[in-house]
Formats: structure tokens, sequence, C-alpha cells
């Protein structure tokens, strides 16, 4: 549901864009959790509550405008999903229950996680897998995780401080690579919040890993040392990278880069598993 929470099944939860992300109407959850008609003085006393609690209302709370029952436009109060998740905690209802046992069991999750590092990744490909990427495209994803991983810990010991600094960087690579940036590349892809190389096929992978790992290489041979030097390492990286995908679109007779998304991939999936099913 456009409009709705996902982990709310009952209600839909007005929302709204705001600095990066989704923030959602704070007596609507209450309403939708405790059934109550007077969400809004459930919401004043919670506000005494929480404040007891040590947790920051003022500054965790935003008003923002959405659109109420009568279709005019209000400054309703409003959380991010993670102050949502920490508003359900302080709500006493059986039906915010469950909300409460899985945040237990994803907390824990997390310092198993950090024990054993390997279980993230374990995790993560079940996830992939349950979305239904193969299992090829889900080893080059983590094996592109891991060399992004390694191309930024060699930036932060190298000096590069703020995550401007990186974006520009990672820019810099995409833009070589790939001729746009890592935005123009998600406007070509039809793509808004989601994350550009889960929607990336094969090849799409294998040049974005390389850009970044002959990045990485250049970066230590010329012991490159700061936001600049590293822009000029992160660029001949994606040079490389950007030469032997010209050279293979050339070979195959097709560009690397295609406007096919995750979604449209499955979908194609979906509709030529059913042409076969009808032919059998």
């Amino acid at each position: 549901m456009e409009n709705a929470l996902i982990v709310f099944q009952s209600k839909k939860i007005r929302r709204t864009w705001f600095n990066g992300e989704w923030w959602f109407s704070v007596v609507d959850i209450i309403e939708d959790l405790t059934d109550s008609n007077r969400s809004r003085k459930y919401w004043s006393d919670l506000k005494v509550k929480l404040i007891g609690e040590g947790f920051e209302v003022s500054e965790k709370i935003g008003q923002l405008k959405l659109t109420a029952e009568d279709g005019k436009s209000r400054l309703t109060d409003c959380v991010t999903t993670k102050n949502a998740f920490r508003l359900i905690q302080s709500i006493s209802s059986p039906k915010a229950e469950p909300f409460k046992q899985w945040l237990a069991k994803v907390g824990y999750e997390r310092v198993e996680e950090i024990q054993d590092p390997e279980l993230a990744q374990k995790r993560m490909k079940e996830l992939y897998k349950a979305k239904g990427y193969s299992n090829d495209w889900i080893e080059k994803r983590s094996r592109g995780i891991a060399i992004r991983d390694e191309l930024t810990d060699e930036w932060k010991k190298r000096d590069v401080k703020t995550e401007l600094e990186y974006a520009i960087l990672t820019s810099q690579i995409s833009k070589e690579t790939f001729g746009m940036t890592p935005s123009e590349y998600k406007k070509f892809k039809n793509l808004k919040k989601e994350n550009l190389r889960d929607h990336m096929n094969d090849l799409e992978l294998i040049f974005s890993m390389l850009g970044e790992r002959v990045t990485t290489e250049i970066t230590k041979n010329k012991n490159a040392n700061g936001f600049i030097e590293c822009g000029q390492a992160a660029k001949e990286g994606g040079s490389v990278a950007g030469s032997a995908r010209k050279d293979a679109e050339k070979k195959i007779g097709k560009p690397i880069s295609t406007k096919e998304n995750f979604k449209q991939i499955i979908e194609k999936k979906k509709k030529h598993q059913e042409i076969s099913a009808l032919e059998k």
C-alpha cells in the first residue's frame, strides 16, 4: 500500500517523504494498535510517559503536513521508521506485542551477527533468495559488498571524512564506468528509493566491482591521501572499468547498462514460466 507502513495490515498509516526518509503519522499508529477512538488523548498521555523514559520527544517527533479525512492538509506529529518502532515499545496493547517480540528477535540477531559476521552474510543471502534472486546473482552481490567495504575502509584510512565526500567519490567511479552517476542510473532504471545495485544484472554488477576494485588498488599503489588524491584514483579506477565496458559492448553487440530493474526481470521470468507451462 503506497500510503501505508508495511508492517501495519489493518489500517493505512499516513506517511510523507521528508529529508530522505519516510515519516509516519503518530496518531494513526496509535489508533491502529490500540483501537482507541481517542488516539490524540492517548498520544498526549504517552508523551509524558516517553519523556519520563528519557525519549527526547521534541527532537524525535516532527510536525509535517498530511492529508486529513476531510481532504485538507494539516500539520501532524510524525516519526521516522526507527522512532515508530520506539513508540510501539511504549504502547500497552496486545496488538503491539508481536512487534515488540519481533524487535527483540531482530536485536538478538544483530548481537549474534556482531559476534559472528558470517551469520550476517548467511541471513543476507537468505533474504535475497526469498525475493527471487538467483544463487549466481547473490554470490556476485555478496562479493560486490565485500569489494565496496574494502574500498571505503581504504578511504577512511586516507582521510576521506564526510558522507558527502564518499558520495562524490562513488559518483566519480560510476560516471567513469557507466557514463552515469548513481542518481542518474536510478532514473535510467526508473527507481526511486530502492538500492541501485539490487536492480543491476550480472554484468552491471561485475563492472561495478571492477571499477571499485581497481580504484582500491590505484589508491594503495599511489598512496593517495585526502579527498582530492582519492578522487583522482577514483576517476582512474572508473576509467579502467569504463574502457573495459565499452570494449565488451563492442564484442557482444549490446549495451551493458539496461533500463530493466529487478521487478521487471521477475515479471519476465514469471511470464516465461507461464508460457512454458501452457506449451506443456
